[in-house]
Formats: C-alpha cells, sequence, structure tokens
C-alpha cells in the first residue's frame, strides 16, 4: 500500500475537478449564496413545524415558548392568588410569593379551605411552606370571582365544620380498613402500605 502526502505530484485532484471532502473545506463561490431547496427552508410563521403539507390541510398549532412542563412555569404565577389541593386531600388558597426548581411553594395570606357534606368553613394559615412533592394541582383564581361559592355550600362555623370532617375522616377510615383487608386476603398489596409509620 503506498503512503501518499498532499506533497506528492499525483495526490491532487484531476485539473478542473474540487478535491473531495467536506463542503466547508472546499472553495466556495462567489456571489449570493444558493438557496435550500424548499424541504431544507425554516417554516414560515403560517406553515408546519413538522413539515409543509398538502394545501388546505388545517395548521397544527404550536405550544408557545410559555408553555413549559417544569416548575420554571411558576413564573407567571408568581405574586397571583391561587389554589392548591394537596395530596392529603386538603385545598389551601393564598398567593404565591416564591418558588424553588423542585416545586416547593411559599404561600402568603394562606386560608386553609375545609369542605364537608354542604358546608365548608376557612381556616387562616398566614404564611405557608408546601412541599413540592405534596402539590396534587394548583391553578390560578379568577379574581372576579373570588367571592362565588357554589351553590350547593354554605359558609358555617369553624368548629362545626371540623367536627363534621373528623367523623367523616374517621368513617373513611373504617371503610378503608375494611376494603383493604379484603384485597390483601386475595393477594393484593395493601395501598401505601410501604408509607406507614411504625
Amino acid at each position: 500500500m503506498e503512503h501518499l502526502s498532499l506533497h506528492d505530484a499525483g495526490a491532487g485532484p484531476p485539473p478542473g475537478q474540487h478535491p473531495p471532502g467536506p463542503p466547508h473545506m472546499s472553495q466556495q463561490p462567489q456571489g449570493p449564496m444558493p438557496t435550500p431547496p424548499p424541504q431544507m427552508m425554516p417554516p414560515g410563521p403560517g406553515q408546519q413545524q413538522m413539515g409543509m403539507g398538502p394545501p388546505g390541510a388545517p395548521v397544527v398549532a404550536q405550544l408557545p415558548p410559555q408553555m413549559f412542563t417544569t416548575a420554571a412555569q411558576l413564573l407567571d404565577l408568581t405574586d397571583k392568588k391561587l389554589m392548591v389541593a394537596l395530596r392529603d386531600g386538603r385545598k389551601l388558597i393564598g398567593v404565591l410569593r416564591s418558588w424553588d426548581q423542585f416545586g416547593n411553594l411559599v404561600l402568603q395570606d394562606t386560608v386553609e379551605r375545609l369542605f364537608v357534606q354542604n358546608v365548608y368553613a376557612d381556616i387562616d394559615r398566614g404564611l405557608f411552606l408546601v412541599r413540592g412533592e405534596n402539590v396534587s394541582l394548583l391553578g390560578e383564581i379568577d379574581l372576579d370571582k373570588d367571592d362565588y361559592i357554589p351553590e350547593p355550600y354554605q359558609l358555617a362555623s369553624v368548629e362545626k365544620v371540623f367536627a363534621l370532617k373528623k367523623a367523616e375522616d374517621a368513617e373513611r377510615k373504617k371503610t378503608d380498613k375494611t376494603k383493604q383487608k379484603r384485597l390483601a386476603d386475595l393477594g393484593f398489596e395493601v395501598e401505601h402500605s410501604g408509607e406507614a409509620i411504625i
């Protein structure tokens, strides 16, 4: 096998031909840049992202860059009134003042709202720190409809609602215990058995 170098007499291409290699290594022709083929051009404002599509086809709407799926989405909710539903069923209403990359929230002027049967009560909680993993759902409250309460619910005293809630929780625990025992007898693993504190 021969060992050729760039300085050998027969190493270059024949006259009139460009040397082989990547396009950025070859000499570029002088003048305006050629237009790329249509399939290589970036989509315009009314074109689809994944392709041009046939004429008359519906345009697929793309999500705006503000639609994050991480904790950065909380940026638009900062200093706004939110309702936060926790994994244990509690509902908190407060103004979001701070958050971090883990979804931990700091709520100001927080109120915990208890719903039992057709009554509800608000308990003032003040400044409230919520661990991100405990958040099940959160959303902004429309301030124009903030005072609107759905029809079946009526405001009641905290003591009355708390007593009803305690009785309802005890009844639910009793039925859950029976249900989990039956499932365990059938071979199913008891729900949350790994999280139980012994």
